[in-house]
């Protein structure tokens, strides 16, 4: 990409890393919450369901700001984490947790409806014949919710990538260290001149969402045949 520049580069290289550990570190929670809110009745479960989704539904400065207040060096978690080493405020490692927590709601989302799409008549047919909950998950209902659980880990990637308010207001917009794409294409903007360079981080913004996009049905579709005929 030479059409990019040294500073266009390390945002994009930035957001991928950004996008990719923050689906990473998010799958596991997802899908057993996910699992939860579709399979189990319990109390406080609306509760925790309007948990999941609150990210949706607050201005994003609003959870970047909860996430300062919690996670920065002053924050009960915060605080505790910088004794033992971690610093996760101004870094990009804050970053990832502030673009996970935003695309968190996506990700369980996706997860939930497919879990709820597989007949419960399948796993109560497994624990007839004496099999665990874990195992009765690993083999009959996991293979079967592939499918969300790819489109929820691409769409969770998608909007990781074009995280915006709460990252900024987490951990600032600092070139190099936590600069990302949509917080590259403001700063260009604010500088006279730089309108080539945010149009440059648009259009490959624009690319990454589609691709990502078009890579979840792919792989949802072919994961679904393989399922089927299995």
């Amino acid at each position: 990409m030479d059409w990019l520049g040294p500073e266009e580069w390390q945002a994009v290289v930035l957001s991928l890393r950004v996008a990719f550990w923050a689906t990473l570190a998010g799958l596991p929670l997802g899908i057993f919450v996910a699992y939860a809110l579709a399979r189990w009745e319990f109390p406080g479960k609306q509760i925790l369901n309007g948990i999941v989704h609150l990210p949706l539904i607050l201005p994003p400065v609003v959870t970047g700001y909860l996430l300062l207040m919690t996670f920065g060096t002053r924050g009960p978690v915060g605080g505790f984490l910088q004794d033992i080493g971690i610093v996760l405020a101004f870094r990009w490692t804050g970053a990832a947790l502030a673009a996970g927590v935003m695309a968190f709601p996506l990700m369980v989302r996706a997860m939930r409806l497919s879990i709820e799409a597989v007949d419960p008549k399948l796993e109560q047919a497994a624990a007839t014949l004496g099999a665990s909950r874990l195992w009765i998950f690993a083999t009959v209902t996991l293979p079967m919710i592939l499918p969300g659980i790819i489109t929820g880990a691409i769409l969770a990637f998608a909007k990781a990538m074009g995280e915006f308010g709460a990252t900024i207001t987490f951990v600032s917009n600092i070139p190099g260290k936590t600069q990302t794409l949509p917080s590259a294409i403001y700063a260009f903007l604010q500088v006279p001149g730089g309108e080539n360079s945010a149009m440059r981080l648009v259009l490959v913004s624009v690319v990454i969402a589609m691709a990502a996009l078009l890579l979840s049905e792919i792989l949802a579709r072919r994961v679904a045949k393989r399922v089927g005929g299995a």
